[in-house]
């Protein structure tokens, strides 16, 4: 089935591959040496391939309208937005390309991108690095922040920029019932005291992915035992445990976890048709964009658990062989301007905390973000914070991911 995705993507995209001659076609060794001037100027006109989930319809709007407008507008560029329902669709394009020595015609020009799928590229030579100073928004981003610095432990290297920031968070009905399960232990009981009234996506999703993480921190008892490179000792002994966790979970899960919903809005669906009583999500302000859409009732109100949730950061990258690197480093500093991580943390456009330091831009720019008033059933991200925890290495969450498909998801 993956290398069916795989062929189908490929050939799609390549449809999207620049007439040869319109594209940028400069290297990545040529475009370090030149000026942001001469970069722009040999962008102008030409286009971008970028490869994204695509399961958000309004982050998909703000990617098409408000990003693609502006590019179409102050830089003639046009913005192809690629849809994927898992990054790795993408890396696996680049890792064919390269493989059948496409080195400098890929049909990638930026992934967005984190975790696994960036560790796979950069260890693998897929990615273009070494830019980051060119761009001239690259001065808003702070570089000594490791959680900027190393993408789920993997130190970032000039391989990619930082777009957004993401926390995970739970929602319930307050009008279904009142005390919601406030830790994972307690939602472990929670879960067979209410039988068919909670599920998650099923891994690689990553939304059901760091559900099952945090299972797996709890089973470790607590995060701290797991940082650093991977041990398969430890592994070993955490992920028996957890496996027994969730496979006793199965039969209390919605329709008895024989089968698990494949995404994370086929979860949100389950939640708004109350079938399920809980959700969950990497982008907290979702909660209140899908109460303003009518898709949640009104008296969902998000929370985070006692115990802590997963934070993280996530980046665009540009494959080692797009012919539209030129394009791709324009798309990229605009997506860390201040004015469009202004517009991408308004609650009504996608609710995303930025990845850049807002103090480092301009006073209008200041001034936006100090208007912006969160929804008030979303949790908020200061308190969020205060509970933070960090993602695992980027080996230790593909051996979590396989260990699920072969011990609970089989």
């Amino acid at each position: 089935m993956k290398q069916k995705i795989k062929a189908a993507l490929l050939a799609s995209s390549l449809l999207l591959m620049p007439v040869a001659g319109l594209a940028d076609t400069a290297d990545g060794d040529a475009l370090n040496n030149m000026s942001w001037e001469e970069v722009v100027d040999l962008a102008k006109g030409g286009e971008v391939n970028w490869f994204l989930w695509g399961g958000s319809d309004n982050i998909n709007q703000y990617v098409s309208e408000y990003i693609g407008g502006r590019l179409k507008d102050e830089y003639g560029i046009t913005l192809n937005r690629v849809g994927l329902s898992d990054t790795v669709e993408a890396v696996n394009i680049v890792l064919g390309e390269k493989e059948s020595g496409v080195m400098d015609a890929g049909s990638v020009d930026m992934i967005w991108i984190n975790g696994e799928n960036f560790r796979t590229m950069k260890q693998g030579g897929l990615a273009y690095c070494g830019y980051t100073d060119i761009l001239p928004n690259n001065a808003f981003v702070d570089w000594n922040n490791p959680a900027i610095a190393n993408d789920f432990g993997v130190p970032v290297e000039g391989c990619e920029v930082p777009w957004s920031k993401a926390q995970f968070a739970f929602a319930y009905d307050t009008a279904r019932f009142d005390d919601p399960p406030r830790s994972i232990g307690e939602l472990i009981d929670w879960v067979q005291e209410n039988p068919g009234r909670f599920t998650y996506p099923a891994p690689p999703d990553f939304n059901g992915s760091v559900f099952v993480r945090h299972v797996f921190y709890h089973a470790a008892g607590g995060v701290d035992s797991l940082l650093g490179d991977f041990d398969q000792a430890k592994f070993d002994e955490v992920a028996a445990k957890t496996w027994d966790i969730l496979n006793d979970m199965e039969p209390y899960l919605w329709r008895e976890g024989k089968t698990y919903p494949a995404s994370i809005s086929a979860m949100e669906q389950l939640y708004a048709n109350s079938e399920v009583d809980l959700t969950f999500n990497y982008e907290p302000s979702g909660v209140g964009l899908n109460i303003e859409n009518g898709v949640f009732p009104p008296t969902t109100q998000g929370y985070g658990l006692t115990d802590g949730t997963i934070g993280n950061t996530n980046y665009t990258i540009i494959p080692f062989n797009s012919p539209n690197k030129a394009a791709a480093l324009v798309l990229q500093n605009l997506l860390l301007s201040g004015e469009a991580q202004y517009q991408k943390a308004r609650p009504d456009v996608w609710g995303a905390a930025p990845a850049i330091e807002v103090s480092r831009t301009s006073e209008a720019v200041q001034a936006d973000f100090g208007t912006i008033v969160a929804h008030p059933n979303v949790v908020p991200a200061d308190e969020l914070a205060k509970a933070a925890l960090p993602e695992l290495q980027a080996s230790w969450i593909s051996a979590i991911e396989k260990g699920w498909l072969e011990n609970v998801g089989q």
